[in-house]
């Protein structure tokens, strides 16, 4: 869903929204986005192709739950409705013939999704949000492709008993952060209290701004091929709001912490090298803090969770290593800019030789935002092709 990072009056539409509005493509089919080859002398030289490669996209679908016509008045009602949505939805997914998706913002996970993805040869796995929320993270893989040999969930209000405990000690908080009332004036996100600001308690207090109920979920799989290499792939979706960037640098902070132990104890299970893929809505624009964190584990704004100087993962951005990121992957007339992200271990035993082409600014079926009719979520879904290479 939209994360409001310029605030207008809900039901309000501008000029701007007009003007676009009345040049939105008027097709009714969902677009199928097409990979491109990335292979060059960086990706090419001295590799050992292994025989083997596979697929992944990363697709925030927006949840259903979020979908009002008041949040988005510059979409097309008629493509708002479940129905349309959901079948749309399914269309793109067919397309793009991932082996592996990681979804974010999935609900009507047992009602729809999960059977009707796995009517065509996907396997699953889901983490539903903490609390009343009715959305959460999935991982559909093939079963003919991979085989899950370990899973396990993340629950970001956990780094509750972090404060609880000691481990942090305060958070670096916010001095310019809007009220809560305004932001309940003004947000699109529907993660806030319906009730009035104070049921969501004091935002000085680390415990209040830590319980997000957020959640991730990563997995290993092995692959079924000649290779047998396993590459452990987690999905995320962290907090919205860009006033508490606090938040979402210790969510990424304890994310990384969390996999690094889970890729121990997969790799002493197996006696194997593996690979790492971290895949998401991680709600930050590329060079940001959480960003910054996430690729180089350089930044000092805030303690590290475990005193450690160096990130455990070393990762980068799959886009950015093939070129740059994206102009965007989120898109409304309020705001456009990259939001989601593939990151990859590029020393590990993987190399990207794809990627999901993404439309341009000007492109007709984005002009306007979204959602319409070409693209059933506000958010655009990322995607690369990997190949095993041998060491």
């Amino acid at each position: 869903m939209l994360k409001a990072f310029t605030f207008l009056p809900r039901n309000t539409i501008s000029p701007f929204r007009r003007i676009c509005m009345s040049k939105m493509g008027t097709s009714k089919i969902p677009l199928s986005p097409k990979f491109i080859s990335v292979e060059d002398d960086k990706t090419n030289c001295g590799s050992n192709y292994d025989g083997c490669r596979f697929r992944i996209v990363s697709y925030n679908i927006l949840a259903q739950v979020y979908v009002k016509s008041s949040y988005f008045p510059h979409s097309p009602s008629p493509c708002l409705k479940w129905k349309t949505r959901s079948q749309a939805i399914l269309t793109v997914l067919k397309s793009l013939e991932a082996d592996f998706f990681c979804i974010q913002e999935l609900d009507e996970y047992d009602a729809f999704y999960k059977g009707n993805v796995e009517n065509h040869g996907y396997s699953s796995i889901y983490i539903q949000r903490s609390g009343q929320k009715r959305d959460g993270c999935g991982i559909f893989y093939r079963h003919s492709i991979a085989e899950l040999v370990l899973e396990e969930k993340i629950e970001y209000n956990d780094l509750v008993d972090t404060v609880e405990d000691g481990t942090i000690s305060s958070i670096s908080l916010q001095t310019n952060a809007l009220t809560l009332e305004d932001k309940e004036a003004n947000s699109t996100d529907d993660s806030l209290p319906k009730n009035g600001p104070n049921d969501r308690g004091d935002p000085n207090d680390p415990r209040v701004r830590l319980k997000r109920d957020c959640v991730g979920i990563m997995a290993a799989f092995k692959l079924r091929d000649p290779s047998n290499h396993l590459v452990i792939l987690a999905n995320t979706h962290l907090y919205w709001d860009p006033e508490w960037a606090d938040v979402k640098l210790a969510q990424a902070k304890y994310l990384l912490k969390r996999l690094a132990q889970f890729k121990e104890i997969v790799s002493i299970k197996y006696n194997c090298r593996l690979s790492v893929i971290l895949a998401g809505d991680f709600n930050s624009i590329p060079g940001d803090k959480v960003y910054q964190y996430l690729i180089s584990g350089n930044n000092s704004a805030m303690r590290p969770l475990d005193n450690l100087e160096e990130l455990p993962i070393p990762l980068c951005s799959v886009y950015a290593y093939a070129g740059g990121e994206p102009p965007f992957t989120n898109c409304t007339p309020d705001f456009t800019n990259t939001l989601d992200y593939i990151f990859f271990s590029p020393s590990g035993c993987l190399k990207p030789v794809s990627l999901l082409q993404l439309p341009g600014l000007d492109s007709a079926d984005v002009v306007g935002g979204l959602p319409n009719y070409q693209h059933p979520s506000d958010h655009l879904p990322i995607g690369a092709d990997f190949e095993v290479i041998k060491t």
